[in-house]
């Protein structure tokens, strides 16, 4: 691995004359490593300020992925990102924080929602925290129900297909959705012959469903491996380390843009909450932290120093109580904001004006 022949600049981070970091014959430059490194602190800090939320009451209930950001920030650094279908469909799941985060979204408009504020950009404070909705990056909204993104990544990919371009449809879920009839629909819908579509399906793995294991479950070796019936290409990278998962996330988009058809990866990434704040969110101590190994490797390339990594950390948590400061002086929903935005509009809306649901009284 190329190491720095200069000493660390005044900002503590070290000035390279190689800037890069390596896994393997692949590689990504220093400048690169350090965005990913800062938003994977910043990530972290906004997690763990949200786990304390829920713990303190001043959010009811957390899920969330600390333990996904090696591979979820590489994936919303390379998201073709805007609005309508020659930009990228993105079906997240509940564990896509640090993806929105990669995309530009401030630490505020994820802790207005664990805050169920009426401000929060994504549901008004009316749906769990980490259930994102973001029309000018078509995010589309993210549900509890496991696995329903998968049957409907086919419909925005069939759109997608017939505009041309290279948009394409992404849709992330966990290992233990893929039992559900859901993603079974998508391997079919995504692969028929002469109607293949450019959906990149996203298995991340880490090896829990809730409470069950996934050895106990899985009788394949590979979740990618079911994929093959369906002549469905695909990828195992290691999640925990952000080189390689870039450039498999690299990889996987470059095909479903170029061939338009489908591609599955699957990473294999550390849970290291537990479930939710159901389960009681504790710090699980036998799980691989993908932050402290990709810092580890960056001190020891001489990209970054610890004082550098430790400013770093300071100002993320800084930065996330900030936000919870002001969250909590925002307003809350009121009852007349059960109607708002649940139902589209439509010609009846005339008839019943600020009448949400569209029905006569």
């Amino acid at each position: 691995m190329p190491r720095s022949t200069r000493s660390a600049g005044g900002n503590g981070v070290a000035t390279l004359t190689t800037p890069d970091v390596a896994t393997g014959k692949e590689s990504l430059p220093a400048s690169r490593c350090l965005e990913i490194y800062r938003i994977m602190v910043r990530s972290r800090a906004l997690e763990e300020r949200m786990i304390k939320m829920s713990k303190s009451g001043e959010g009811f209930f957390w899920i969330g992925g600390p333990g996904e950001e090696a591979f979820d920030i590489p994936l919303g650094l390379q998201i073709n990102k805007g609005c309508g279908p020659a930009h990228d469909f993105l079906h997240f799941h509940y564990r896509n924080s640090s993806t929105l985060v990669a995309m530009g979204m401030p630490l505020v408009d994820a802790i207005r929602q664990m805050a169920m504020t009426a401000t929060d950009p994504h549901s008004m404070g009316r749906n769990f925290p980490a259930h994102f909705a973001k029309r000018e990056w078509n995010v589309v909204p993210i549900s509890s129900v496991v696995e329903n993104q998968f049957v409907m990544a086919p419909g925005t990919a069939l759109v997608q297909k017939r505009l041309g371009g290279d948009g394409i449809t992404i849709v992330v879920g966990g290992d233990a959705g893929t039992s559900e009839g859901d993603f079974a629909s998508c391997l079919i819908w995504s692969s028929r012959p002469c109607n293949e579509l450019p959906v990149l399906m996203i298995v991340m793995n880490n090896g829990w469903g809730i409470s069950t294991a996934a050895c106990t479950q899985h009788g394949e070796h590979h979740i990618i491996d079911r994929g093959k019936a369906f002549g469905i290409k695909g990828e195992v990278v290691d999640g925990n380390d952000p080189v390689a998962s870039w450039w498999a996330i690299h990889r996987a988009l470059d095909y479903c843009r170029r061939e338009r058809r489908p591609y599955m990866l699957e990473a294999l990434v550390s849970r290291l909450y537990g479930h939710s704040s159901s389960s009681g969110a504790q710090r699980v101590k036998n799980e691989a932290d993908c932050l402290r190994t990709f810092e580890k490797r960056l001190l020891e390339a001489g990209i970054l120093n610890r004082h550098s990594a430790e400013e770093m950390t300071e100002t993320a948590a800084a930065e996330a109580d900030a936000a919870l400061d002001q969250a909590l002086r925002e307003p809350k929903p009121t009852p007349d904001d059960i109607y708002k935005h649940t139902y589209a509009p439509s010609p009846v809306d005339a008839v019943y004006p600020g009448d949400y649901t569209g029905l006569p009284k």
